[in-house]
């Protein structure tokens, strides 16, 4: 049995789950307009904690929303993250947050998922995943236009707090978009967690850094 804290962080959502094996078993999470990550993390943890009435001593591994998304969120996360392991000893797990995200609906065979995090103005990250969440395109940070995804044939499903900015510029019928699925979660976490715990597909605690995807620039 895995007891495995599962810790998302990459986006608005402030989002914590515990799950016995794959099964979440307790959930706090809330998606803000300001940032609260530091103020809630921690909090979030307790309260999962105390609700399954299991112990921090208890976990066996914690795993993180690795990236992309805000530079901020992802330093808040895997900081505590990093931490706690270190304290208890135990492994880190890190899961791709656009993997996160796709996981938050379900396709048809054949269809095509696009979950897509907003980068400011017309730019997304965004990945490919067919419907059994396999990347079938790497990640990348990039600007939405009238020509972007027209080699993609099928249902394309668009979701994410990325997606809204492309209603206006991927008007074809294929574009599905999802508004109810805007912000990846730490539930979608937990069976991707566990499989990566079976195996011991782990990443150095003290060395693992989130992956950005694009360089912190400071605003004026």
């Amino acid at each position: 049995m895995a007891l495995i804290l599962n810790i998302e962080t990459a986006t608005r959502n402030c989002s914590v789950a515990l799950s016995l094996n794959e099964e979440v078993i307790a959930v706090r999470e809330i998606a803000a307009q300001g940032y609260l990550h530091a103020e809630k993390l921690h909090v979030f943890i307790e309260e999962c904690m105390a609700e399954a009435k299991k112990e921090i001593k208890d976990l066996n591994a914690i795993a993180i929303s690795m990236g992309p998304g805000s530079y901020t969120g992802l330093r808040i996360g895997v900081s505590a993250a990093k931490g706690l392991c270190y304290a208890l000893g135990i492994p880190l797990i890190a899961v791709d947050t656009l993997e996160v995200l796709a996981r938050n609906i379900e396709v048809n065979e054949g269809e095509i998922l696009l979950p897509m995090i907003d980068a400011r103005r017309m730019e997304a990250y965004t990945a490919i995943f067919d419907n059994n969440y396999n990347k079938l395109r790497e990640t990348k940070a990039e600007i939405i236009t009238e020509e972007s995804f027209t080699e993609l044939s099928g249902k394309v499903h668009l979701l994410g707090d990325g997606a809204a900015k492309c209603k206006e510029v991927l008007t074809d019928d294929k574009f599905v978009y999802h508004d109810e699925a805007l912000f990846p979660s730490a539930k979608q976490m937990c069976s991707v967690a566990y499989n990566k715990y079976k195996i011991s597909d782990t990443v150095d605690v003290a060395y693992f850094e989130p992956f950005y995807l694009k360089d912190f620039i400071v605003n004026k």
